[in-house]
């Protein structure tokens, strides 16, 4: 017997007992999820051992890996099939199976599971073990599900020398494909930790995936968040620096000190075997495997964030695939990232992220939710919050700040029709720059935080991308675009690529190299900036001078950004987490308005990015030429990065250029570009005339 497992992860446990807590929490320093986690285990440890549970479909490997971890483990192994079932009905189950037939099979093989106990075993399941409700609900409960997750394709190879009539489901007219893709509905129910298993991986490799799947699970103490300006070191005690973890950063938005969260111990690595595995899956199923290695399931179980993620790429995007790749020219694809309820990349953070923050935030609180947006994230984040469910929504408000002279008509427009009960939208008589900074004042303002909290029992909050939540399901697309090149067999899996991404806060084209952290060949990754070039500067020269600068209104108002709030998070990255250092620089950004890299920095920085821009005058004629010879209509900021593309990639590899905006919200540029029609400034009028041509690709479902 073995004793390992001591309790379950918090969320599971802890979602009424953190709610007396809340008004504590409100004051943000004296009660974290950590001292709750660490005060709630220490009164409520479980009693007893616990089982590993191995779940799969047939062929998984379940029985045999089951042997190898229970080995490992000097514990007892039990074959639901082989142990149980045709101990219980003195016949082999295939038999059972051809004599009572698929529906009263399931009905006795759950019987049999209702009545089977044990604890400290290592359990493999049966394929079909996980359709029968109850017989799982028991089996659950005293025990560690681990899905071992193998592509359909590989299981169907597998069974193909095997004796098929054990598989439940399996008749004339339904393939063995149709059952396999059938019963994962039932595993995604059921499973508390995923391992992926690549068709080349030896068994012995998967038990210790299993293994180490099994200890994240029970040790989220490891899965912490510190500041970019911490200057925490290796002694410091809880006392000094708490711990804080995902449901702490996604709530908090902005540390303490000034700084943006990132993971104390960095973001998890795929192995090249793991990303093999999801080249056939669907984009929703990426992002389940994805940001379930991001997201301890302590602050988001695994079946509830698949239920989130399920939630916000559903029936929310107009093109099945999410986040398709067309090839436009060339070497040159295009990644799509439209196609959501408001046309813009910022659709994919902020569809899922209202359902992450309601999850983390104790019940009994109320947050007022503040962001900045320089066009596209305003209307995103509007649409996302008011797609919360009424409870959510009552205590959960947003107010989002946007220059007033400095979006598109029909951005502001958007903004000013995405409005709900809980959302609402400010002009400001400023630029992005002074939005952004207002908003961190007011988080780091003691005093009027400390009033909302008295008068209004509220807590603020950030969505900007400075939020680490934000980031995370940028990572998916641009994973996703590698593997769909993948599975179109343009490359193999390991052949690198370069990306290309009009930037301006720096969250996507951090995303991308987060993306390539994680194990994704991504060669360089490209900045392409408008006429506000101060990134193509720094990354040239380590300089970063806002010095005699004034930001300058273009065709591409979301990259119209001087202080690029995300670059803090990869600084701290290249300079090994150097909070004393990365506070230094940003301390002289704020009083002198400049600050220069170190040799060795911007020696590093170079590996990794290149940097371009690109006039309005060309980012027009690039719309019109790319219009002119392939019937495609870039958007501004795309034609930006296509343009920067053309200049600065070697054509030794594919290239993705993020399209990141539909080119319907920004019509009068569009208009211009292709040279149409006088421009009108109604938005409404500008979105007809376009819709008029029917030579055009259609405009963007969710503007008119």
């Amino acid at each position: 017997m073995f004793h390992i497992f001591q309790y379950q992860p918090l969320r599971l446990i802890t979602q009424n007992s953190l709610s007396s807590m809340c008004f504590k929490l409100m004051f943000s320093r004296p009660v974290t999820f950590a001292q709750i986690r660490k005060s709630w285990f220490s009164n409520h440890s479980l009693l007893g051992k616990k089982n590993i549970i191995l779940m799969g479909p047939p062929g998984a490997g379940k029985t045999t890996i089951g042997r190898i971890v229970g080995q490992k483990l000097d514990c007892p192994v039990i074959d639901i099939d082989d142990d149980v079932l045709e101990t219980t009905w003195n016949m082999s189950v295939s038999k059972k199976l051809q004599d009572v037939g698929y529906e009263e099979f399931l009905e006795e093989e759950g019987k049999a599971l209702l009545k089977f106990s044990a604890s400290g075993c290592v359990i493999s399941l049966s394929g079909s073990n996980p359709m029968h409700a109850a017989g799982m609900q028991h089996i659950k409960k005293n025990g560690i599900v681990v899905y071992l997750d193998v592509p359909t394709t590989v299981i169907m190879s597998r069974l193909k020398s095997k004796e098929m009539g054990r598989i439940v489901g399996l008749s004339p007219g339904i393939s063995l494909k149709d059952v396999l893709l059938f019963r994962k509905q039932f595993y995604k129910r059921w499973f508390d930790v995923r391992v992926l298993c690549g068709g080349d991986v030896a068994a012995e490799a998967v038990a210790e995936m299993v293994l180490d799947a099994v200890k994240r699970y029970q040790d989220s103490e490891l899965e912490t968040f510190i500041s970019t300006r911490s200057s925490r070191s290796g002694g410091s005690t809880e006392e000094d620096s708490p711990k804080l973890y995902f449901s702490d950063v996604v709530t908090q938005g902005l540390a303490l000190d000034g700084g943006l969260f990132v993971p104390e111990r960095g973001l998890p690595k795929f192995t090249a075997e793991e990303w093999q595995g999801l080249i056939e899956a669907t984009y929703v199923e990426r992002a389940q495997v994805i940001l379930e290695r991001c997201i301890h399931p302590a602050d988001i179980p695994a079946s509830k964030l698949a239920e989130i993620i399920e939630t916000a790429y559903g029936e929310n995007f107009s093109c099945s695939k999410i986040a398709p790749v067309r090839h436009l020219a060339g070497n040159q694809f295009l990644l799509e990232l439209f196609h959501g309820p408001t046309a813009s990349f910022k659709d994919f953070a902020l569809q899922l992220v209202p359902h992450l923050f309601a999850y983390c935030i104790p019940r009994s609180c109320n947050y007022l939710i503040l962001v900045a947006t320089s066009g596209d994230t305003g209307s995103a984040v509007l649409d996302g919050f008011s797609r919360l469910h009424d409870t959510d929504k009552q205590r959960i408000a947003l107010v989002n700040f946007f220059p007033e002279d400095g979006v598109s008509p029909i951005q502001k427009s958007q903004m000013i029709g995405c409005q709900k009960e809980n959302a609402w939208s400010v002009g400001v008589k400023s630029d992005f720059d002074f939005c952004q900074t207002a908003i961190k004042q007011i988080f780091t303002n003691s005093d009027f935080t400390g009033f909302l909290t008295v008068e209004y029992g509220t807590a603020l909050a950030a969505a900007n991308s400075i939020n680490w939540a934000r980031l995370l399901p940028q990572i998916v697309y641009h994973a996703s675009a590698y593997l769909d090149l993948v599975h179109q067999g343009i490359i193999s899996f390991g052949s690198p690529i370069d990306i290309c991404i009009p930037t301006g806060n720096f969250g996507n084209i951090l995303a991308a190299f987060y993306a390539k952290m994680m194990g994704i060949p991504i060669r360089k990754c490209i900045c392409a900036s408008n006429e506000n070039n101060v990134l193509t500067d720094f990354i040239r020269t380590g300089v970063y001078d806002l010095r005699g600068r004034k930001l300058i209104s273009s065709f591409s108002p979301a990259v119209d950004i001087l202080k690029s709030s995300n670059l803090e998070r990869y600084l701290h990255l290249i300079a090994n987490e150097d909070g004393q250092l990365v506070t230094e620089l940003f301390n002289q950004l704020e009083n002198q308005g400049h600050f220069q890299l170190r040799k060795d920095l911007l020696g590093k920085l170079q590996q990794d990015l290149v940097a371009g821009w690109c006039s309005g005058e060309d980012c027009l004629a690039a719309i019109h030429s790319v219009y002119s010879t392939t019937g495609y209509i870039l958007d501004t900021h795309t034609a930006v990065a296509k343009v920067v593309a053309d200049r600065l990639q070697d054509r030794t590899c594919p290239i993705i250029i993020s399209s990141t905006a539909h080119y319907s919200k920004f019509a009068p540029a569009i208009l211009r570009a292709l040279r149409i029609a006088e421009i009108n400034q109604n938005p409404l009028s500008q979105l007809h005339l376009l819709s008029s041509y029917s030579a055009l690709p259609p405009i963007h479902w969710g503007l008119l």
